[in-house]
């Protein structure tokens, strides 16, 4: 690991009583853009150090699920390819689809390798209060992304029961497809996720490389084509993604360009803007997510990947923090190091 200090990207203020602001939070991170053939155009801080991009790469993870012809051999649509590249929710319509699609695997909601977690769509955890029913695993974020797992185990012959091993034919075909997207010399080290799927390292650099693969994909050959489909995908479904009122689903829903972006969790944000051909990482070292936002906006602001967004991408570059008499007593803003790049 690198000992270099990232740069400062966000900070966070709050007024005093005089009418004045104190900087309270500063939030360091990284970022890494690169272009149409895979080469950095913009690098800010350390994107050669590996992270965990976590959730901002399930698109990647989910090029095995089409590219070995599982998707066209049990059936998937674009909304089974949106869940699968999902953070979702965990909202009724979220729960009804993965629980359909498992069904129709011969499958049901005990076999998947995630737990349990409370929804974060406001009317299904109501509905669970009211009636005294606990969160399954249907509800979890990553549900979706499981499916395509079972899906492609299914396809490979593999066993269920095995899917999350790294050494079983469902992950390796994953971390070859990771390898492969992310320009990576060997295949990277994992850790654990949140949902118990390995999660594969990467450098920024390699994510965002990744990313302009996807911005970059047409009909070629498999692993390319995946990623087309793939992208379209999530670009048809923006509330598949994520939900109602996510930067995720907003941000996919209004940029122009076929431009979709992800969020991961602990501070990760990737974007694919196939309008210029580039991809986007970003990660914000602390994990806070807030921070991660308002960096996300500022930059897709410099790289003129906005048209038609500008309110909502201003919205989340610098939005006011609200005390519980909802009073505005500070704010969360770029800092100096973004606030001053220009158009790429």
């Amino acid at each position: 690991m690198s000992d270099s200090v990232n740069p400062v990207l966000v900070e966070t203020t709050r007024r005093d009583r005089k009418g004045g602001e104190i900087v309270e939070n500063l939030h360091r991170g990284a970022v890494a853009v690169a272009g149409p053939d895979g080469e950095l155009i913009f690098a800010l801080g350390d994107v050669g150090r590996r992270i965990f991009p976590r959730s901002a790469v399930k698109m990647i993870q989910a090029i095995p699920l089409v590219s070995s012809g599982a998707a066209e051999a049990y059936g998937l649509t674009s909304e089974h390819l949106a869940l699968s590249c999902a953070s979702h929710e965990g909202s009724h319509e979220h729960v009804r689809r993965v629980s359909a699609w498992l069904e129709a695997l011969g499958l049901g909601e005990s076999d998947l390798g995630c737990g349990p977690q409370e929804p974060s769509d406001r009317a299904e955890a109501e509905r669970l209060r009211g009636t005294g029913e606990k969160p399954c695993r249907l509800h979890h974020n990553c549900s979706g992304k499981h499916g395509g797992f079972l899906t492609l185990t299914r396809h490979l012959k593999a066993a269920p029961a095995d899917y999350l091993d790294p050494e079983a034919p469902t992950q390796r075909a994953v971390g070859a497809a990771f390898a492969e997207a992310t320009g990576q010399d060997a295949l990277p080290a994992h850790g654990v996720d949140g949902c118990a799927a390995p999660n594969f390292t990467a450098s920024l650099a390699g994510v965002a490389r990744a990313m302009a693969g996807f911005a970059s994909a047409g009909d070629g050959d498999a692993h390319d084509a995946a990623q087309l489909r793939l992208r379209r995908a999530m670009k048809a479904h923006p509330f598949l993604i994520a939900g109602e009122g996510r930067a995720c689903t907003r941000l996919t829903e209004a940029l122009p360009d076929e431009a979709v972006v992800k969020v991961g969790a602990d501070g990760v944000f990737t974007a694919i803007l196939p309008g210029r051909g580039i991809g986007l990482a970003l990660k914000i070292d602390d994990g806070a997510n807030r921070a991660a936002e308002s960096a996300l906006a500022a930059i897709l602001t410099a790289l003129g990947a906005t048209g038609g967004a500008e309110a909502l991408t201003e919205s989340l570059k610098a939005p006011p923090i609200r005390n519980s008499r909802a009073e505005v007593v500070g704010e969360i803003r770029p800092s100096a190091a973004l606030s001053g790049l220009r158009r790429l």
